[in-house]
């Protein structure tokens, strides 16, 4: 009983890979339509067709995620992509600045993309509902929807300028 009252109070936080191996998905899934109301909200998505929007809402799954959640931890292997459909979280990379995420903001495709471990531990600051896309579907979603590819590339080349002008400082 104590052991629960401490993950219910916080000391004691979730781990997002137990809450996907128990398929632990919220009480309020949301339907394809939905989720691609949602994915179109995020800025590297816009642009894409409403047929390629529900493309992806078909392979992704909702995730709820209480607060203190580890949704990644750095140098542990990556499999999962994350869109951030509702509340926020922190990103820590070693040796680096905090920063913080929320609503269409998305984290974890470094590890899918280049097969290494994940970069940055990110923790769930508030509750959290996240749309997440497992590796063999992120990479099949690349091959079909190159547009998107593009668009991630572009994302990770801003999030690099910001990382060596912070360095830089």
């Amino acid at each position: 009983m104590e052991f629960v009252s401490r993950i219910l109070d916080g000391s004691i936080a979730y781990d997002l890979k137990d809450l996907l191996r128990r398929g632990e998905t919220g009480r309020a899934s949301l339907g394809q339509d939905e989720k691609a109301r949602h994915l179109q909200k995020v800025p590297m998505l816009a642009e894409l067709s409403q047929r390629q929007l529900r493309r992806i809402a078909s392979i992704t799954r909702v995730v709820e995620a209480p607060a203190g959640t580890v949704l990644t931890r750095v140098g542990k292997p990556g499999d999962e992509f994350f869109l951030i459909v509702d509340g926020a979280a922190t990103v820590e990379v070693p040796g680096r600045r905090r920063s913080r995420l929320g609503p269409t903001d998305f984290f974890g495709e470094m590890s899918l993309l280049d097969g290494e471990p994940r970069s940055a531990t990110v923790t769930a600051d508030t509750d959290m509902r996240l749309l997440v896309i497992v590796r063999r579907n992120f990479q099949a979603l690349l091959r079909e929807v190159p547009e998107l590819t593009q668009s991630i590339l572009a994302v990770l080349s801003r999030r690099l300028r910001r990382a060596e002008q912070t360095r830089r400082v």
